[in-house]
C-alpha cells in the first residue's frame, strides 16, 4: 500500500497536481499513449490457451476518448474497431496482473476484455476516472434526450451534477460538459421544460456556474427568469455569484444581457436603490481598491448601452405612437402609458447603478475617462432624469484633488462641448442657477493643469454666462475674469473693457483688479533691463531662495539660469514664468515635475536649451515640450523617455538639434 501511494504521489508531481483533502486530483485525458491488450473471456479450451501469458500480444495504442467510442488513431490490431461507451459493462483496476505490474486497469464488455497498462498507478486512476466520466456523461446525456416525465429528467439531471461535483477529475470540461448538455435541452425540448418548474433547474445547475462559463442557451434562459419573475428568491441567492464571475471577466453581448436583466430585476426590489448600491459594493469588495479591473468598465459599459437603448426605443415607441394613434387613438394612449412607466424604471435602474459607481475613490480615475466624450445621445441631454443623476457624478469628479479626474469636466478637445457647457447657465442640463458649474470653474482655475489653455479653449463659450454670474457677484466668475485679464486671453479691447467694468461693480471685483494690477507693476520692473546676464543658484537652493532673489531687483536681462542639484520643485515654475527672455535653462536633479514643464511651456516661449536630467518628469509630461519651438538642445537623461515621446518630439520642434537620451527606454 504504501509503494502504491508513493507512486500515485510521483505520479501526481508529474502532472503537476497536489492532493486536497488527502484525495488525488486529476486531469481528464482525451487521448494519450498506453500500452493493452486483449483477454477473451475463457468460454472454451482455446480461449484459455490464447490468454497464456506467453500468448499474449501486448500493443502500442493513440487511444482517444471521444464522446461516444473509444478508438485508436491507428485503427490496427486489437483496436481495429472502436469501443462503443454502451457496450462497456464496468471499469476498474487491476492489483495483481502479473508480477511486477500492478498499474493495469480492466475494460470488462460482454465478450472480451481490453487490460490497459500504465506507466504508474496515478496515470492508471487517471485513464480509470476518465473512462468512467466520459462513459457516465454519455449515458446522462441519451437519458435526458429521452426523458419524456418531469420527474425523471430533473432526477437525472441532479444525478448528472452531483457525479461532476464530487468527480476528482479537476477539469474545466468536466464542470463545462453538464451545463452544454442542459444547455441543448433547453433550446430542444420545449414540452419537457413547460412541466418542470425553471427554478428547480436553476438551483440544481447553480454549483457549477461559478466554475464555468454560462452557455448559450443557458444564459437566454437565466435572462427569461430575470424578466419574467424579477422578485423570486433564486435571482439574488444564485444569479449574485455568477453575476460577480462575469463581470470579472470580459463580457461579450449575451452575457451583457444576462447581467443587465439581473440589474433591472434588482432594480425590481422594494428599496431599489438600496438593493442596487449593495450589489455595486458587493462588486467592487471592502478593500480601498478594486481588485478585479475588469469590474468598473463591463459596469459602465453595461449602464451606457443601456441607457442608450433607452432613448432609442423611446424614440420608435414616440414614432410608431404617432402613426397608431391617427388611426385608434384610444389604444394606443393605453397602450404607450404602460410602456412608458416600465421604460422609465429602466432607466432610473441604470442611472442609479451608474451613479453608485462615483462613490468609490478607486474607480474615479477610470470613470472620468470612460465618460469622455459624452458618452449619452444627444437627444438624452435634455432629460432632467438623466441630466440630475450625472451631476452627481460630476460633483464627485470636481470634489476630487486629483487633476486626471477632475479636469474630466473640460471638453475633450479644443472647440468640442464637454460637461462643463452642459451645466453651464443656460445650458442643456442646468437646473441649479449655476452652482455645479461654479464648483467646476472653482477647480479648474486652482488646480494643476495649463490654465492659460484652458481659458484660451473654454472663453468662447463660457464668457458671457460668467459675466452673467459675475454679475450676481459669483466670486468664482470675478476670479474668472481677472485670470482672462492675467493670461491675456481676451481677444479684443472691447472685450478687456467689458470685463474691467464688470470686476469694478463689487468690491471683492475691485480687490481682484487692483492685485492684478499690482502683480503687472512688480513684473514690469522685474523684466527691466539691467542684472546678470547668467545666474547659478548654490546647491540646496529652495523654491523660497528663488523667489526671494526675484525680489531683490531687475532681471529684464537674464539669459541663463542654472539649478542643478537645488531643492527647487515644480511650484517654483510660477517664479520662473517672470522671466521671458530666458533661453537656457538647467534643472538638472531637481524636484521639478510634470505640472512645472507645463506652466514654463506656456510661457518660456524662448527657451533654446532645457535640462531635465534626473527630474520628477513623466513621459506623458515631456509631451508638453511641444510648444518650445525655438528648442535647439534638449536633455533627457534618466528620465522615463520612451521612443513615441520622442518621436513626437522631433517632430514638432524644427530647430532641435540635439536631444540627451542616454539611460532612457531609447538609449
Amino acid at each position: 500500500m504504501a509503494n502504491t501511494f508513493h507512486q500515485s504521489q510521483k505520479g501526481m508531481m508529474q502532472y503537476g497536481l497536489t492532493c486536497m483533502n488527502g484525495e488525488p486530483k486529476y486531469k481528464l485525458i482525451h487521448e494519450s499513449v498506453i500500452q493493452l491488450c486483449v483477454v477473451n473471456h475463457a468460454s472454451n479450451v482455446i480461449n484459455k490457451i490464447m490468454n497464456m501469458k506467453l500468448l499474449r500480444k501486448i500493443e502500442t495504442h493513440h487511444l482517444v476518448l471521444s464522446e461516444s467510442t473509444i478508438y485508436s488513431r491507428t485503427p490496427t490490431g486489437n483496436m481495429e474497431c472502436p469501443i462503443p461507451y454502451c457496450s462497456i459493462m464496468e471499469v476498474h483496476p487491476l492489483t495483481r496482473w502479473q508480477v511486477g505490474q500492478n498499474c493495469c486497469l480492466r475494460i470488462s464488455m460482454p465478450s472480451a476484455s481490453i487490460i490497459l497498462q500504465a506507466s504508474n498507478v496515478y496515470t492508471r486512476d487517471q485513464w480509470l476516472h476518465s473512462i468512467q466520466w466520459k462513459r457516465a456523461i454519455h449515458r446522462f446525456k441519451k437519458l435526458l434526450c429521452n426523458a419524456s416525465r418531469p420527474d425523471v429528467f430533473m432526477r437525472e439531471v441532479k444525478a448528472m451534477i452531483q457525479m461532476t461535483r464530487t468527480s476528482p477529475l479537476q477539469d474545466q470540461e468536466v464542470f463545462q460538459a453538464p451545463l452544454d448538455i442542459i444547455s441543448d435541452l433547453l433550446s430542444q425540448n420545449d414540452d419537457i421544460l413547460k412541466n418542470v418548474s425553471h427554478e428547480s433547474i436553476i438551483t440544481a445547475v447553480a454549483p457549477l456556474l461559478e466554475d464555468s462559463q454560462l452557455p448559450p442557451e443557458i444564459c437566454l434562459f437565466f435572462s427569461k427568469h430575470c424578466r419574467n419573475s424579477p422578485r423570486s428568491s433564486v435571482v439574488i441567492d444564485l444569479f449574485t455569484p455568477v453575476v460577480h464571475r462575469i463581470l470579472k471577466h470580459n463580457m461579450n453581448p449575451r452575457l451583457q444581457t444576462f447581467v443587465r436583466d439581473y440589474v433591472l430585476a434588482v432594480g425590481c426590489k422594494n428599496d431599489a436603490e438600496s438593493a442596487i448600491q449593495t450589489f455595486v459594493a458587493s462588486m467592487h469588495g471592502p478593500a480601498s481598491d478594486c481588485p478585479h479591473p475588469r469590474v468598473l468598465p463591463n459596469l459602465v459599459s453595461m449602464c451606457l448601452a443601456s441607457i442608450a437603448m433607452y432613448y432609442q426605443e423611446t424614440k420608435a415607441c414616440t414614432l410608431s405612437y404617432g402613426l397608431t394613434n391617427e388611426m385608434n387613438m384610444e389604444d394606443s394612449d393605453s397602450s404607450s402609458d404602460d410602456g412608458s412607466l416600465q421604460q422609465e424604471d429602466k432607466l432610473i435602474c441604470f442611472l442609479t447603478l451608474l451613479k453608485a459607481t462615483a462613490d468609490y475613490e478607486d474607480w474615479l480615475p477610470n470613470l472620468s475617462g470612460m465618460l469622455l466624450p459624452i458618452p449619452v445621445p444627444k437627444a438624452s441631454l435634455s432629460d432632467s432624469r438623466l441630466t440630475k443623476n450625472f451631476e452627481y457624478i460630476m460633483r464627485k469628479f470636481v470634489q476630487d484633488s486629483r487633476c486626471e479626474v477632475h479636469t474630466a469636466v473640460c471638453a475633450v478637445r479644443d472647440g468640442k462641448p464637454g460637461w462643463l457647457d452642459l451645466y453651464c447657465p443656460g445650458g442643456l442640463a442646468c437646473t441649479d442657477d449655476g452652482q455645479l458649474f461654479t464648483e467646476m470653474l472653482e477647480r479648474l482655475i486652482a488646480c494643476c493643469c495649463r490654465r492659460k489653455r484652458f481659458l484660451q479653449s473654454v472663453n468662447s463659450r463660457i464668457y458671457e454666462p460668467c459675466l452673467r454670474q459675475a454679475s450676481n457677484k459669483n466670486l468664482t466668475c470675478l476670479q474668472y475674469l481677472c485670470l482672462l485679464l492675467e493670461f491675456d486671453a481676451l481677444s479684443t479691447p472691447e472685450l478687456k473693457e467689458k470685463t474691467i467694468t464688470a470686476l469694478q461693480k463689487f468690491e471683492e471685483g475691485k480687490n481682484m483688479y487692483t492685485q492684478l494690477l499690482d502683480k503687472q507693476s512688480e513684473l514690469s520692473q522685474l523684466r527691466e533691463p539691467g542684472g546678470p546676464h547668467s545666474l547659478v543658484l548654490p546647491s540646496k537652493s529652495t523654491d523660497a531662495d528663488l523667489k526671494r532673489m526675484f525680489s531683490e531687483g531687475p532681471l529684464g536681462d537674464l539669459e541663463t539660469l542654472n539649478l542643478a542639484f537645488t531643492h527647487i520643485t515644480s511650484a517654483c515654475a510660477q517664479t520662473l514664468v517672470k522671466l521671458p527672455n530666458l533661453k537656457h535653462l538647467n534643472l538638472w536633479s531637481t524636484q521639478f515635475g510634470d505640472s512645472g514643464l507645463e506652466t514654463i511651456t506656456e510661457h518660456l516661449h524662448h527657451l533654446e536649451s532645457l535640462n531635465l536630467c534626473e527630474t520628477q518628469v513623466t513621459d506623458a509630461g515631456l509631451r508638453c515640450l511641444t510648444d518650445l519651438k525655438q528648442l535647439k538642445r534638449l536633455d533627457l537623461n534618466s528620465t522615463p523617455l520612451t521612443a513615441k515621446t520622442l518621436q513626437i518630439l522631433t517632430n514638432s520642434l524644427p530647430n532641435l538639434q540635439w536631444v540627451g537620451t542616454e539611460y532612457t527606454e531609447v538609449y
